[in-house]
């Protein structure tokens, strides 16, 4: 893979602009080869609907990749004839090829390409384009396999197109739903980066730069197209799709050895706004909840068992003391490292102080809740009891994570060194030049060796703006 352009950070997104009446805000890439035939009705209709639809100045660019017959000749008529179409003679053969270099090589903000068959309905165009000029995506595709398209193509065409994105999702994880839809736009500042790392020069491509865009965090956006299948295309289905099956392999492979320097798509800490310090709005609350109910659900199944095994030879009020109290410095202990991120030595015999203080109020609804039991008839059996603890402990468990939330783990970010969960871990955390303190995950720790690790221990180099002034958290 390539990996020899030069590492830098994407700028933030932003509207575009108002541009001048002579300068193209789109550019679409008409990529041909020995289309002789379609290519003057496709850039007419297309310069047509453009013409009456888009508010903002555009050109058509016809991508000819080295075709043999009278294309490129129909290509240079057309440039003539209408001052918003271009002509671009490549000498060798690939979409991927010819897409790069020309997107490489224009002055428009937003970069889209089409096939020349316009099985897509132009109407789509500008809902695809739209949120690239708005500043929302990054990247825009036309989906054939969104609930809302409308589609008409044969059953060959749909099982392997459908097969195809199943391999796409179960080999590298992709989200976006049609990889080789023929209908894409994306942003120049994005090219400019992105492209140097895409390897495929044919059909591959699109399916390339999706996949590494997405492992990147770039944002993808996807729109439901009308789209009718031309019984008259050249593409060779089997040996389309053996290039991309090798295509999976090779980006498959080089995303597992982490040969993709992928960091250099990032974005401005700040442009996300999982990045903004919001005040009343609970940071990493889904991710505490999610490890909280894990530890409860390992927690409740311990107790269980433990009960069970002192109710053999003892009462249950007992047997419900010694179970609770055993595992519940097991949960305080869970909950400390897993739930809340608290790693180290330091605060350990505070916080299970605190979590008996906790265990104290379960045991009081859970002791009151055998007692009304007994109470309520003689000698209940075990099932019931079993029932009755299980209640008792649902309400319990709210109340556990909220205290352990605001009391025993509260989140201390903004009162010096130290003083929150990662505290007594030995390891110096950098936060960011923003003003905007970093989410746990986002934060750097300086390897000294002339790298960085993330919260995730994933390496990055030492980018320029590391060596300003940080302030410790």
């Amino acid at each position: 893979m390539r990996t020899d352009s030069s590492p830098g950070t994407l700028p933030a997104r932003e509207h575009l602009p108002a541009a001048d009446a002579g300068t193209p805000v789109l550019d679409v890439v008409i990529p041909v080869y020995n289309e002789e035939k379609d290519l003057q009705p496709c850039v007419r209709r297309l310069h047509d609907h453009l013409k009456r639809t888009f508010p903002y100045a555009f050109r058509i660019t016809v991508a000819d990749n080295a075709s043999t017959d009278t294309t490129p000749q129909v290509a240079a008529r057309l440039a003539r004839e209408i001052p918003e179409v271009s002509n671009f003679r490549l000498e060798q053969k690939g979409r991927g090829r010819a897409l790069a270099t020309v997107w490489s090589a224009s002055d428009a903000p937003i970069l889209a390409y089409m096939d020349v068959d316009l099985s897509t309905d132009l109407n789509a165009l500008l809902p695809l384009v739209a949120p690239l000029i708005s500043g929302h995506s990054d990247l825009a595709i036309g989906s054939r396999l969104a609930r809302s398209s409308r589609v008409v193509r044969g059953p060959k065409r749909e099982f392997i197109s459908r097969t195809y994105n199943l391999i796409l999702r179960g080999s590298l994880q992709a989200r976006f739903s049609d990889a080789q839809c023929g209908f894409k736009a994306i942003r120049r500042d994005v090219a400019q980066v992105l492209l140097p790392l895409v390897e495929d020069t044919g059909w591959f491509f699109d399916t390339e730069m999706l996949v590494l865009a997405e492992r990147a965090g770039l944002r993808i956006h996807e729109v439901p197209v009308d789209w009718v299948d031309d019984p008259d295309s050249t593409v060779h289905i089997v040996r389309t799709a053996t290039d991309d099956l090798k295509g999976v392999w090779r980006v498959g492979k080089a995303l597992a050895t982490g040969s993709l320097s992928l960091d250099r798509l990032a974005r401005p800490f700040g442009d996300d706004p999982r990045d903004r310090d919001i005040q009343d709005v609970p940071k990493g609350l889904a991710r505490q909840l999610v490890g909280f109910v894990a530890v409860g659900v390992l927690s409740t199944l311990f107790y269980l068992l433990l009960y069970s095994l002192f109710r053999q030879f003892s009462g249950s009020q007992t047997a419900n003391a010694f179970a609770l109290l055993v595992s519940a410095v097991a949960n305080t202990a869970a909950n400390r490292r897993l739930t809340f991120g608290v790693r180290g030595r330091g605060g350990a015999v505070r916080h299970q102080a605190q979590g008996l203080v906790v265990f104290g109020i379960g045991l009081a609804l859970t002791s009151g809740s055998l007692a009304a039991l007994n109470a309520a008839g003689p000698s209940p059996a075990h099932s019931t009891e079993l029932a009755v603890l299980i209640a008792a402990n649902l309400a319990a468990t709210v109340l556990r994570f909220l205290l352990f939330r605001a009391w025993v783990f509260p989140d201390r970010g903004d009162s010096g060194p130290g003083s929150g969960p990662g505290s007594g871990s030995g390891s110096t955390v950098v936060a960011g030049h923003t003003p905007c303190a970093p989410l746990p995950h986002q934060q750097s720790y300086e390897a000294g060796d002339g790298t960085w690790r993330d919260a995730t221990m994933r390496v990055r180099p030492v980018r320029p703006h590391d060596t300003e002034p940080r302030d410790p958290r």
